[in-house]
């Protein structure tokens, strides 16, 4: 007699208590308490990769050593390694689970929507796929998806909030990103765009009431960090205000995603938000306005090391953990998010995660050696 085996997706969330729970079997420094939650100043990201079955098992072990030091925030999307990421990263969370290592409310999953992607366990054309899965099923009118292959319709991210749960195993994410909205739509007007983001933020309210997702946001490219002047600007006040007219004040926008390092400083250094008339950069603007930021490509991929060898700006650490030490220092960051898969840079790269964040005099030092 053949037994099946009912499968079960991985319940809860990440809550107040099960992060603080997880952040006291470390250092107590290297966490942030945001929207009453301990997440970790360092991320892990899920971008690399090729989306292959070796990768897969580098990326699932990757994030299971990440979080067993200390790591609880980890960051994904559906279209990195064309799904697989998603996959990787649920699986490693089974196990830890299953291990008794862990507990789903101890650990903060994010993950975006927004690009067409195919499959990468399917062997199959990439239009291929997108006229199976979505133009034939009506997901995905004519006019939907635009030049950059992004789509931002309701039944599309709808379907793909059902494919991201099922990826990961889990009935909740805690956060929702929508994915490089902007940059992905240059062709769309603003008045329109806001439009359709006020649709989107309908959407995401209403699986925020059905557990399906905790918070929302936006995971961005150049909006929040280009002038005013230029098309792709996106205030940030004027999201919230879109965000409180839909969900009120209790309503779930509460993140933001960008790109922030020594090389792409303009989160810090470009004044390009008005709050009550008073220019600010986005990382002020956030914290302002309640808003956490992650922050993304903390090595540009790797193309910093050089860079930071060549000035020799850290001579305590190595320079992985020095541009890590930068950023999670910098005021108005949540955490840096690091793209890691080989056993030997999540090594080096979490060596972070036994030291103290530098303070406000050792920031400010830095800050000047750095321009000196």
């Amino acid at each position: 007699m053949v037994v099946f085996r009912t499968h079960v997706m991985i319940s809860g969330f990440a809550t107040e208590s099960g992060t603080k729970i997880f952040s006291e079997k470390f250092l107590s420094s290297n966490y942030k308490i945001f929207q009453n939650l301990h997440l970790s100043n360092i991320g892990m990201g899920t971008y690399l990769g090729e989306p292959d079955a070796k990768t897969d098992e580098d990326v699932k072990n990757a994030v299971k050593k990440s979080i067993l030091s200390g790591v609880n925030v980890i960051d994904t999307a559906i279209n990195y390694r064309a799904q697989k990421s998603e996959r990787s990263v649920g699986k490693a969370l089974d196990e830890l689970i299953n291990e008794n290592l862990i507990e789903r409310e101890q650990i903060f999953i994010a993950t975006k929507n927004g690009y067409v992607t195919n499959d990468g366990d399917r062997e199959e054309d990439f239009m291929q796929y997108i006229i199976r899965e979505f133009g034939k099923t009506g997901i995905v009118k004519e006019g939907d998806i635009s030049n950059g292959y992004h789509c931002m319709t309701i039944p599309y991210l709808d379907d793909q909030l059902k494919r991201s749960l099922k990826n990961l195993n889990l009935e909740c994410i805690d956060l929702m990103y929508l994915h490089n909205a902007v940059e992905g739509h240059p062709e769309m007007s603003k008045e329109i765009f806001l439009e359709n983001l006020k649709k989107v933020f309908e959407f995401y309210e209403e699986k925020r009431k059905e557990g399906k997702i905790r918070f929302y946001g936006l995971a961005t490219w150049e909006c929040f960090r280009t002038t005013y002047e230029n098309a792709l600007f996106l205030s940030l006040e004027d999201v919230l205000k879109i965000a409180t007219e839909v969900g009120g004040e209790t309503h779930g926008f509460r993140f933001i995603q960008l790109p922030f390092n020594l090389h792409f400083d303009q989160a810090m250094l470009t004044k390009n938000q008005k709050i009550n008339n008073e220019s600010k950069s986005i990382l002020e603007a956030s914290k302002e306005l309640d808003v956490g930021v992650f922050t993304s490509v903390p090595l540009m991929q790797g193309k910093l090391l050089e860079w930071a060898k060549s000035k020799s700006i850290f001579s305590e650490y190595s320079p992985s953990v020095g541009l890590l030490q930068f950023i999670r220092s910098t005021p108005g960051v949540l955490s840096p998010l690091i793209g890691q898969k080989s056993e030997i840079h999540v090594n080096e790269n979490l060596e972070i995660m036994k030291l103290d964040p530098m303070n406000e005099k050792e920031y400010d030092d830095f800050l000047k050696k750095l321009v000196s």
